[in-house]
């Protein structure tokens, strides 16, 4: 069940985030008053697509491959914030977040995951899936910037590693979430 509260509902707080530029990379989505733990923010919207459909949407972009607005549901299907999206698409990734991603039903919403005071940066951790090789190019465009003490220094999901002996018993790799932007922004 979810969190009641919300943020993006009108209320005598006034609204809980603006959009501008962040030193993380390009836009980003902050705190315009306190926000409280476990409050729900904004939903992430965009026109719900195909796979197959934001594969094609991504070619035929032209842009960077890592500059989408892709967050996949666990239906298969992906939600495409730079069409009919929202201020959501700004929020930039962190390996220290202060929000998440949740899917109910088909929507996606971003909580808090901790108070988060006015003024602070809003962010989730989101591990892209590549399924290309993963070269020094790639990393390099798939960097993460978040400079969180923590850091991974990438933004990337680990690859399912691929056993070298079949009849090998190796516990399995962890599961990425489903609620995952499909590339970055």
């Amino acid at each position: 069940m979810l969190p009641e509260t919300t943020s993006e509902q009108p209320a005598k707080r006034g609204p809980a985030y603006r959009v501008h530029h962040s030193r993380i990379h390009g836009r980003g989505v902050f705190a315009q008053r306190d926000i409280g733990a476990g409050e729900r923010v904004i939903e992430y919207r965009g026109r719900e697509i195909s796979w197959e459909e934001a594969q094609v949407r991504a070619e035929e972009s032209g842009a960077p491959h890592n500059h989408t607005f892709f967050f996949s549901l666990s239906n298969g299907n992906v939600v495409d914030g730079g069409d009919h999206g929202n201020a959501a698409r700004w929020i930039n990734h962190s390996c220290e977040p202060n929000c998440e991603a949740i899917e109910d039903e088909g929507r996606i919403y971003i909580y808090a995951l901790h108070d988060i005071p006015s003024g602070t940066e809003l962010s989730y951790s989101y591990p892209l899936i590549y399924e290309g090789r993963h070269t020094a190019a790639i990393k390099r465009a798939f960097a993460c910037r978040c400079g969180a003490p923590g850091c991974s220094g990438t933004m990337l999901a680990p690859k399912p590693r691929k056993r070298k002996d079949a009849s090998a018993m190796a516990a399995p790799a962890t599961p990425v979430p489903p609620v995952t932007p499909a590339a970055a922004q």
